[in-house]
């Protein structure tokens, strides 16, 4: 798995974390290759160069593409946009495009319909795979509002909030459900009402 994408994905490292799943689950190993700019959109990326290069080294299953929220429509254009370009180069290689959705800031819980609908006409365009962590996080809410999903800086995500990416990214790209894999640090407490939410998030909203 190639995970091309920003600080949103580095924080509490959330390649690592999902091979720690699938260990935890025996699940065929998941070799994590990353190329991590913060601040990074995927067209900055895609201006780099680092992520194709990695791409053609071939072997890579997926590329996990990730930028920031883009609800806005000209973000969303743009996530569009280097979507095409990275699968047109993946397909060359045999690789499969995820989306992984993210979330908005606290300030603009009214955005996280829009952020989804951007992440999953990305995917839909390529023939992608959909993984929708931000409405995992939504659904968890529902079940216990209290929840502390976003870090201190009211964007970035806490523990929890990765471990809940973690799961849907799990389910999405293995096909395996995220229910009695292992907790990652996460308080044993939630462990269940969160892998239940990425559960019926992947549900709802997934595509693969």
């Amino acid at each position: 798995m190639l995970f091309v994408g920003n600080s949103l994905t580095y924080d509490n490292d959330l390649p690592a974390m999902t091979a720690q799943l699938a260990a935890s689950a025996d699940a065929p190993p998941m070799v994590v290759g990353r190329v991590i700019r913060s601040g990074y959109s995927l067209g900055d990326h895609w201006d780099e160069g680092v992520a194709q290069g990695m791409l053609s080294q071939g072997g890579w299953d997926f590329v996990v593409l990730q930028q920031g929220p883009s609800a806005l429509p000209e973000s969303q254009a743009d996530l569009l946009a280097s979507t095409r370009k990275f699968a047109n180069v993946a397909k060359n290689y045999g690789t499969r495009v995820a989306l992984l959705m993210v979330w908005p800031d606290v300030n603009r819980p009214a955005a996280f319909d829009s952020v989804r609908m951007s992440y999953a006409n990305a995917a839909a365009a390529v023939d992608g795979i959909f993984v929708p962590a931000g409405e995992a996080w939504r659904a968890a809410w529902r079940r216990d509002p209290t929840l502390e999903l976003y870090g201190s800086d009211g964007f970035h995500p806490s523990l929890m909030g990765s471990y809940l990416a973690a799961l849907t990214l799990y389910e999405q790209l293995y096909g395996r459900s995220p229910i009695g894999v292992s907790g990652a640090g996460v308080d044993p407490g939630k462990v269940t009402l969160l892998q239940e939410s990425a559960a019926a998030a992947d549900a709802q909203y997934g595509q693969r």
